[in-house]
């Protein structure tokens, strides 16, 4: 019998708490086996955008989710190179697990954005998505699903939504707040924390970061 596995894919840049929390809402709510964690190398819609390096995102990733034996940190698109596309990573994620059910873990905001995505229907047809409803924002946009999969697809998917707090926590803001040597105390986890002050990724050592 397969396992029932979880895909969540970014630039992590930084990994925080609200990434983590959507993970683990995703995984008791889905009953998940494993959340694979799948490091971009560089994400389609950050091309002009350079991100810290490889090796500090791997190893906050690896800090990060260190203490859950439910989370993986998966690095095939960092070994792929080049420009890292959900599609890619789900095929070759399938072709290792034929017998497990796939779930890819977004935010309702991803969602809305699917028919930027490259092949969206044989996404779709690939994994469901576990869209996180967040409190006080509303029900996600499901129409946007329409043009690629049939209505009872849809019903599958819009039961496998998982409804969340509203964290305003965005990786742009904290090293927006790391530049300016303002506290993340409470917004990544603590190892990440130190990582950050220690190797000054994202600013300079008289900063505190």
């Amino acid at each position: 019998m397969g396992n029932r596995i979880g895909i969540f894919g970014g630039s992590f840049d930084p990994i925080h708490n609200g990434h983590l929390l959507l993970a683990e809402l995703c995984r008791e709510s889905l009953n998940l086996d494993r959340v694979l964690f799948v490091l971009a190398n560089v994400s389609p819609f950050k091309v002009n955008k350079q991100p810290a390096r490889n090796k500090d995102r791997m190893e906050m990733l690896r800090l990060a989710i260190g203490g859950n034996s439910k989370f993986e940190t998966d690095l095939r698109e960092i070994e792929r190179g080049g420009v890292s596309y959900t599609i890619d990573s789900v095929r070759s994620i399938a072709a290792e697990n034929p017998d497990s059910e796939l779930f890819l873990l977004m935010g309702a905001d991803a969602l809305a954005d699917i028919s930027k995505w490259r092949e969206p229907a044989e996404l779709l047809r690939l994994v469901t998505p576990c869209v996180i409803s967040r409190g006080g924002v509303g029900e996600p946009n499901w129409a946007v699903l329409e043009p690629y999969i049939e209505p009872n697809r849809l019903d599958e998917i819009i039961r496998s939504k998982v409804v969340g707090p509203q964290i305003e926590i965005s990786s742009f803001d904290l090293k927006e707040r790391i530049k300016l040597g303002k506290s993340i105390r409470y917004q990544v986890p603590s190892a990440v924390e130190v990582f950050l002050k220690e190797h000054s990724v994202y600013g300079h050592p008289d900063t505190g970061f």
